[in-house]
């Protein structure tokens, strides 16, 4: 755990039971050591080998100039969830490409929510959609190519 770059309070990126056992040993290291993710007090709620779920709450510093959670944020939100259903299934992936579709935006206060799936995996390659949304609406589209390394 770390502090988060706003509050300077501890904050745990796995929620409570997600991504217990030896099988995902790798995983929770990976996420112990994202210090992003842990600045953006990003949760992950839900992780298997396929999907991954998790949200965090917009905060001011997060924002643009128009007052909306900058795209970059959004992207490295995404990211995360990403990196997490790439590297489930055991050995270390990284990403070898991305791209996001900004659909709507969210603002200080507002509560982001993922979903990541995996699509299709072929060698050492996958393709992995995000799904980010706010109050159910679609704030973006994510789309990753993951490569297996042989150690990152």
């Amino acid at each position: 755990m770390t502090e988060t770059a706003a509050t300077g309070t501890a904050h745990a990126i796995l929620a409570p039971g997600v991504a217990e056992g030896e099988r995902f040993d790798h995983v929770r290291a990976m996420y112990e050591s994202d210090r992003m993710s842990q600045s953006l007090g990003l949760s992950v709620t839900e992780l298997s080998e396929t999907e991954v779920r998790g949200r965090f709450v917009v905060e001011e510093w997060m924002c643009n100039g128009h007052g909306t959670a900058q795209g970059g944020v959004i992207t490295t939100f995404a990211d995360a969830l990403f990196a997490g259903v790439c590297n489930a299934p055991g050995q270390p992936a990284v990403a070898a490409q991305l791209s996001v579709h900004f659909v709507s935006p969210a603002r200080v206060g507002d509560t982001v929510e993922g979903h990541a799936v995996n699509r299709a995996t072929w060698g050492r390659n996958g393709v992995t959609d995000v799904a980010v949304t706010c109050g159910g609406k679609l704030v973006a589209e994510f789309r990753g190519t993951s490569r297996v390394v042989p150690s990152v």
